[in-house]
């Protein structure tokens, strides 16, 4: 006969089973240690650690004061910082990998040249690249570079470097500007990101400077179902 799972795993399964299934959906309210150690004939710390085991993994949220709440466990990503995808991806534990569609020089053209801030037939670096998150997509990334500051760029492995890595690298990123709004898909960035064409996105246009230097521009398209934007203003003192 095997050997019983430790308790707390116990009560980690039965709260991990019930957010799976729905049962406590995102913003519930989870019953409260107490409660817990008794139902589990546990102690109090047995079942903090279990509530604790989900606080670190995502699932579960602590509110001083309030209790315990399941959290929406979409990718998230903070709107007011550059961060590389991948060390997102891998922060919360997963497996992160891209997919290459295009990567190629071509000549801006008058939308192109006016969001990058050049004459119109500039010769630009573009890339298109597919961000996975335990293999599925999170991000369609489009990005235009000005390859007077950022030469190497179509030599970059991206398998092993990251467009925002390769940016950084390159030059320090100082200012940034971001446009938010949700979209329709296109029928190819659907198909590219394995959604239905009817499924509302997050879309951010993001242009990234290097002091005065214009570097990138680039379109963020990402499944509203799948990512979130996160962004965090201090109160005036």
């Amino acid at each position: 006969m095997g050997r019983q799972p430790p308790r707390y795993q116990q009560i980690k399964q039965y709260l991990l089973d019930n957010i799976q299934t729905g049962h406590f959906p995102v913003d519930h309210k989870i019953p409260p240690e107490e409660q817990l150690a008794v139902t589990f004939g546990v102690s109090r710390m047995t079942a903090n650690k279990a509530i604790r085991d989900l606080v670190q993994e995502g699932y579960l949220v602590r509110q001083s004061g309030i209790g315990t709440f399941v959290t929406d466990r979409r990718s998230e990503s903070p709107l007011a910082e550059i961060n590389n995808i991948a060390d997102e991806v891998r922060s919360r534990g997963h497996v992160y990998a891209n997919r290459v569609v295009s990567c190629e020089a071509l000549h801006a053209d008058d939308e192109i040249a006016l969001r990058m801030g050049v004459r119109i037939g500039t010769r630009l670096f573009h890339s298109i690249l597919i961000h996975l998150e335990n293999g599925q997509p999170i991000q369609l990334e489009e990005r235009f570079v000005n390859p007077r500051w950022v030469p190497g760029y179509l030599e970059a492995d991206f398998a092993r470097q990251t467009p925002n890595e390769v940016l950084v690298a390159a030059c320090p990123i100082t200012d940034m500007e971001h446009v938010v709004e949700a979209v329709l898909p296109e029928a190819g960035a659907a198909e590219w990101l394995e959604i239905d064409a009817a499924l509302p996105c997050l879309s951010v246009r993001r242009r990234t400077w290097s002091g005065d230097r214009l570097i990138s521009y680039a379109h963020l398209l990402h499944p509203g179902d799948r990512y979130k934007l996160r962004t965090m203003a201090r109160s005036p003192s």
